[in-house]
């Protein structure tokens, strides 16, 4: 009997309820979710510039487009110096290289007297640059190599730990670009594969362009200095030699580009001339093709050179670039904002 006045009492709480619910009218308020739309470069001034980009993605990504470019073909290279990162007042590479000078300078005190060395030391940087690239490759050889792989990995990963930039005081990898990475974030949310092909080293990028960018150490084609595989006594390892096995930089980048990747690019990004023959190797696709230079004009967030600079330099590849109609971001016109610890 007590169960049977449960279930009866149970059953008319559920019908009052019910019959609540038969006399109320309930809205249902369906949203318009076409008026909202996310922006994919929030830090890209509206423009010429960024309208371009859309649209060009929008445009080969549509199946129904006469220009629509299969996934497996979506490729997109990024120079890194002035392009992804800042490469003022110098290569920061050259940075990573002065500071190792002044660690090994005490096992070589002969460097006190032997350029380029003894202006690392004196911290000039005038005849340091004078010294050209020969300067530049003795240093490399002298501070880059004679160590094996893994121990050079752990030296770029305590050096960004610790060295700051001397105008920003900012570890050097926090000087890449907000727009550049929301721009890489939009390329691989539309299947594209981003790959990083720059003069620097390529095991130089490699340890701390995963978190930077997003981008795979797999992914970047650099320049490089010879190795060897040494067993090691049962601990193999791979040691980097006093010799140079690739300059990926101006007509090198086409070659490095189909030796390490295969495949044409779509979409190539840089900033100098020494990016000028990806981007007329990428603008020779069959498919649609985007080129898009980085043009720096902002001397108050960063910096303005182009022509007569001695690092960046762009002056063949803008006259190249207007001519073709290719893409030119003004970078203090175009962009909100220039480095991610800048954001509001």
């Amino acid at each position: 009997m007590k169960n049977i006045a449960i279930l009866s009492i149970s059953f008319l709480l559920l019908t009052g309820c019910l019959k609540k619910s038969e006399n109320k009218q309930v809205e249902v308020v369906v949203k318009d979710t076409t008026s909202f739309k996310i922006d994919p470069l929030p830090s890209w001034n509206e423009g010429k510039t960024k309208a371009a980009i859309i649209d060009y993605i929008k445009d080969v990504t549509n199946k129904e487009s006469a220009n629509f470019i299969p996934e497996i073909d979506r490729i997109a290279t990024f120079d890194n110096d002035g392009n992804l990162w800042s490469e003022q007042p110098a290569y920061f590479q050259l940075f990573f290289a002065m500071d190792r000078v002044k660690e090994l300078a005490k096992d070589h005190p002969e460097w006190q007297n032997k350029q380029p060395f003894k202006a690392v030391l004196e911290n000039d940087m005038k005849t340091l640059i004078a010294s050209g690239e020969k300067g530049i490759m003795e240093l490399i050889m002298a501070t880059h190599a004679g160590i094996t792989t893994d121990e050079f990995e752990l030296l770029v990963k305590n050096w960004l730990e610790t060295a700051q930039h001397p105008r920003f005081n900012k570890p050097y990898n926090q000087l890449i670009y907000q727009p550049m990475l929301e721009l890489l974030d939009y390329l691989r949310t539309n299947d594209f594969k981003t790959f990083i092909v720059s003069g620097g080293g390529i095991e130089f990028m490699r340890p701390w362009v995963e978190e930077a960018y997003g981008i795979p150490k797999d992914q970047v084609v650099g320049s490089s200095i010879a190795t060897e595989y040494d067993y090691n006594n049962g601990a193999p390892v791979i040691r980097r030699l006093s010799k140079i096995d690739f300059i990926d930089d101006k007509a090198k980048k086409p070659v490095g580009i189909n030796k390490f990747i295969g495949r044409k690019p779509v979409f190539a990004s840089g900033n100098s001339d020494g990016d000028l023959q990806m981007m007329q190797w990428t603008d020779s696709n069959p498919y649609k093709s985007f080129q898009l230079y980085l043009h720096h004009t902002d001397a108050d967030r960063e910096w303005a050179y182009d022509r007569e600079s001695h690092i960046g330099q762009f002056n063949k590849g803008l006259d190249e670039a207007l001519e073709k109609g290719w893409t030119i971001i003004d970078m203090k016109n175009d962009w909100k904002t220039i480095y991610p610890f800048q954001k509001e």
